[in-house]
């Protein structure tokens, strides 16, 4: 299949789909695709989150509890005092925060659904090792929030599935046949490869950017940023996919541009005055 052939169409369309559903993403000012209203997908993550609380066993370490929610609570308040000030909308408007510390020490992860959900995995702790490791880490979820990285991934799926049903009909079937014949979604595995890992790539690096500007707003040291990829990087002992096949960008890569970042960051935004 002809790659500029599929990216035409899939441009086109963006264009049938409406030019007035693209937005920009907060201080990057990068332009993202919102098909999905995030109302609706607030909604939804609010749903999954009370799952998640039923079926996962919640740690009882309300020290460490209190901690994540501090460190959370400081962001909250930096992020919606930065907009204010600089006469922007505030993304986090309808934001319902709230704060979970799951009680598994195998799962290094932490993560924060659309609307303000997070959670935090107890094994991330390992990694973290100190509070401005871990506001390193829930900085890096909440930008994920902030920037409607995930109604914006939504939005390009349904852009991606109308583009390949075009392409579909207007190659008379061809796409299917291809996969038909070779047992295999092609269509989905040149999606993936791409755009979609791509796309989520820059999406990761965003939020490794935007991260840090809320974690050196909420008065956290971003220096240990990089020392946090550098335990993740031991931990794992050197072991990841190719960068190609990755929705993550290579752990070398990612802190080579925290390190060109951070001294512009620490100047440009310092910890916000909350008085």
């Amino acid at each position: 299949m002809d790659r500029r052939l599929f990216l035409q169409v899939l441009g086109c369309g963006c264009i049938s789909l409406g030019i007035s559903s693209c937005s920009s993403v907060p201080i990057t000012d990068r332009k993202q695709l919102t098909l999905i209203p995030e109302a609706k997908l607030n909604a939804q993550a609010a749903q999954i989150y009370e799952k998640v609380k039923k079926k996962e066993k919640l740690s009882t370490d309300t020290n460490q509890l209190n901690e994540i929610k501090e460190i959370g609570k400081k962001m909250e308040n930096s992020i919606s005092m930065y907009f204010s000030k600089s006469n922007i909308q505030d993304p986090t408007l309808g934001f319902d925060w709230e704060y979970i510390l799951i009680d598994n020490k195998k799962v290094k992860n932490a993560w924060c659904m659309p609307g303000g959900k997070i959670a935090v995995y107890s094994g991330i702790l390992e990694v973290t090792k100190n509070t401005d490791g871990l506001a390193a880490v829930m900085g890096h979820e909440i930008a994920h929030a902030v920037a409607k990285h995930s109604v914006e991934r939504a939005s390009r799926g349904v852009l991606i599935q109308t583009g390949t049903s075009i392409i579909d009909i207007a190659t008379g079937g061809k796409l299917s046949s291809i996969n038909r014949s070779t047992g295999m979604n092609a269509v989905g595995l040149l999606s993936q490869i791409g755009i979609m890992n791509p796309f989520n790539r820059k999406q990761e690096t965003e939020a490794d950017y935007l991260g840090l500007i809320f974690s050196s707003l909420s008065g956290y040291d971003i220096r240990e940023t990089t020392k946090v990829w550098d335990r993740m990087k031991k931990i794992n002992k050197g072991k990841s996919v190719p960068e190609f096949m990755n929705t993550h960008p290579s752990p070398d890569n990612r802190i080579k541009k925290i390190n060109d970042w951070t001294t512009e960051i620490i100047m440009e935004y310092p910890p916000i005055n909350k008085t």
